[in-house]
């Protein structure tokens, strides 16, 4: 049997269009050519060092090049590939290492020293450096230098496991999601079919490719396209701006807060955007005031939802029902279908709040050594609880409300959070918010909003809250609020609900005055 994963992506591109330019980098440019024949020799180095079937590695570092080709490299030899997360402390990153089992540790040069923490202890046998070779790593650009360009032939079917991708660990141990390589395939058809990318497709890839949807969701689906992926190592908004004008971008991911940043820019207004086709966001609903600014320019934004263990895509709006459908997810992606289910396991109704529940050949086999926190994600016959609670309106549009544990309860009646962020953002002084929930002797839980005020803005609670009566029920209303500087985000630009709540719920909080 022939290698049916998307490690045989490189060679089937280099067959078709060989001479077209497959990822831009900092001004490099490699051609789908150049791409097949530097993985092929990674995969070669890869097997040198011992890397077999099923073997684990792992990749440390910022957007680059060398992500892609390790990532390919290890699907031709029926590896898993392990991406880890940037911004995580090596404590921590060791128990990703050591809980995938990775022996093969390939890292940036800016995390250089982490790297060789976390690696010590965690049965890594080799260290891989980007930068280069010193007395305990072996240099990325030596080994495919002076690897061999045989052809290899390990079968690899649809159904083998091609990555494992850690979730953010904000409650507990980080689990990995083990995606297959048909999850992947599966996926990049469905955002195919919905995004309508095209060869000619020029994509940013600005989101961390660690994250599912920076890799899954723009930079992979391109490349299966055929078109070109443009890596920025950070996200940096001057720069983005820039180089949509200077190389034409015509497809990019994004958070809301990245596409806040841009429109913020003084130069935003004179810039040359007329080559964007596609703008998605996800991670959260797009506020009805960045749409507006986009708007204004006669951009619309397509949205999603989605999570790691779904690889990520499940549903989707398109940029034609922005505003019509505005809050709202979308309809699930072409090949994937989803079901929102009350507590008793009863189908929701239109209107009803209930648990999301998703299917289709894209989402995860399990997660890595958890046959139990396996079993407990699905629902039977192969839906995937996501721990979301939504809402579907007549004509089937999913509204996300809020996650499951984020929701809390005040004198009987259920809050959702993110309903009350939502207004919230339309106060023209905050910038971000996040609600929790924290203990009241009358009520039980009230809510507190915890805001940051735009650059320059002066607001108080009286004012903010205020602002909310006569847009939510009272009981909605939080009952404090707490002025911060930042809040703190995973690498996708999530804001961290539970690290919200350790640091705000015995915080003082102003309360408005009776």
């Amino acid at each position: 049997m022939l290698n049916q994963g998307i490690g045989s992506w490189p060679a089937r591109r280099a067959r078709k269009t060989p001479d077209r330019v497959a990822v831009v980098h900092e001004g490099a440019v490699l051609t789908y050519r150049e791409l097949y024949e530097r993985v092929l020799r990674l995969a070669h180095a890869l097997r040198g060092l011992g890397v077999a079937r099923g073997d684990r590695v792992a990749y440390l570092g910022p957007n680059h090049p060398a992500f892609l080709e390790t990532l390919f490299a290890a699907g031709t030899l029926g590896a898993v590939f392990v991406p880890l997360n940037t911004r995580l402390a090596a404590p921590e990153l060791a128990y990703n290492l050591t809980d995938s089992g990775s022996t093969i540790l390939v890292h940036g040069p800016e995390q250089d020293g982490t790297a060789r923490a976390a690696a010590a202890g965690a049965g890594v046998r080799h260290r891989i450096a980007l930068a280069g070779p010193d007395s305990e790593a072996l240099g990325h650009e030596e080994l495919i230098a002076s690897a061999g360009t045989g052809p290899l032939d390990e079968a690899v079917a649809p159904e083998d496991p091609c990555m494992i991708m850690y979730t953010s660990g904000t409650t507990g141990r980080p689990k990995g999601a083990v995606l297959s390589h048909a999850n992947i395939i599966w996926n990049s058809v469905n955002v195919l079919v919905d995004t309508d990318l095209a060869g000619d497709e020029v994509t940013l890839v600005v989101a961390p490719l660690f994250h599912t949807a920076g890799l899954n969701m723009t930079c992979l689906p391109t490349l299966l396209k055929g078109g070109r992926v443009v890596l920025l190592g950070a996200f940096d908004a001057e720069r983005v701006l820039e180089l949509i004008e200077e190389l034409r971008v015509t497809y990019m991911f994004g958070v809301p807060t990245m596409y806040d940043a841009m429109a913020a820019r003084p130069r935003w207004a004179a810039t040359d955007l007329s080559s964007l086709r596609t703008l998605n966001c996800g991670g959260a609903p797009v506020p009805a005031r960045t749409i507006a600014a986009y708007l204004d320019r006669g951009l619309a934004f397509s949205q999603g939802y989605g999570m790691t263990e779904a690889s990520p895509g499940i549903l989707y709006l398109d940029r034609e029902q922005t505003s019509a459908k505005a809050g709202s997810a979308g309809v699930p992606h072409f090949f994937t279908d989803t079901r929102v289910v009350l507590p008793d396991g009863r189908e929701a109704g239109p209107g009803e709040r209930g648990e999301i529940l998703v299917q289709g050949p894209h989402v995860m086999t399990g997660y890595w050594n958890r046959s139990e926190d396996t079993e407990a994600a699905f629902a039977g016959e192969g839906w995937l609880r996501t721990g979301d609670v939504a809402r579907t309106d007549g004509n089937g549009y999913t509204y996300i409300v809020d996650r499951v544990k984020d929701m809390f309860v005040s004198g009987g009646e259920n809050v959702y959070p993110a309903e009350v962020e939502d207004v919230l953002l339309t106060h023209p002084a905050v910038a971000e918010c996040a609600v929790i929930g924290v203990p009241d002797p009358v009520w039980g839980e009230v809510g507190r909003a915890v805001v940051v005020l735009r650059f320059g803005a002066r607001a108080d609670a009286d004012e903010i809250l205020g602002h909310l009566h006569g847009r939510l029920a009272k009981y909605k209303i939080p009952k404090s609020l707490v002025l911060t500087e930042e809040l703190p985000r995973t690498a996708s630009g999530k804001i961290v609900k539970p690290a919200v709540r350790d640091a705000y719920t015995d915080a003082p909080g102003d309360r408005p005055q009776a």
